[in-house]
């Protein structure tokens, strides 16, 4: 079996923007933030000026639980630049909060990988002053229901 881990330092790194400052400073603190619309209740991410929904300029940072479900994934075997490890899992995560987020899988196998695995965020130093977020699986427990719940 193929752990997945983080990549190491020496990757391309990502250049914050006044735009999204807040999202990759939240990050370094060991924080997924989102933007979230005051005037119509959407969530946002990659972080924008306007909301994407209705327009308004109302936008403030949440922070998220980082818990969401896995809604698409690869495994990459042929890296963009020989500086990634191989292989590794790029998958589209749908938070609980309502926003989706590109990343990569860690602390699983490769044949770990699918659809509607739940997952939680963690993040990793790359150097360079960036942390990135990952996330690796979670067994989050369903809500038991009384036996004697009233059933409808």
């Amino acid at each position: 079996m193929t752990r997945l881990k983080p990549q190491r330092a020496g990757i391309p790194l990502p250049e914050p923007t006044p735009v999204s400052r807040t999202f990759w400073d939240g990050c370094a603190g060991g924080e997924l933030r989102y933007q979230r619309c005051e005037t119509c209740g959407a969530a946002q991410f990659d972080p924008v000026l306007l909301c994407r929904c209705c327009g308004a300029d109302t936008l403030s940072w949440q922070v998220s639980a980082g818990l969401g479900s896995v809604y698409s994934h690869t495994v990459v075997h042929r890296p963009q630049t020989p500086a990634f490890d191989v292989p590794y899992a790029v998958v589209l995560v749908a938070f609980d909060e309502g926003f989706h987020l590109l990343t990569n899988l860690v602390s699983a196998d490769v044949a770990d990988v699918r659809t509607g695995l739940r997952v939680r965020v963690t993040f990793a130093d790359v150097g360079g002053g960036i942390c990135l977020p990952y996330v690796e699986p979670t067994y989050v427990e369903p809500a038991a229901v009384p036996a004697d719940a009233e059933r409808s």
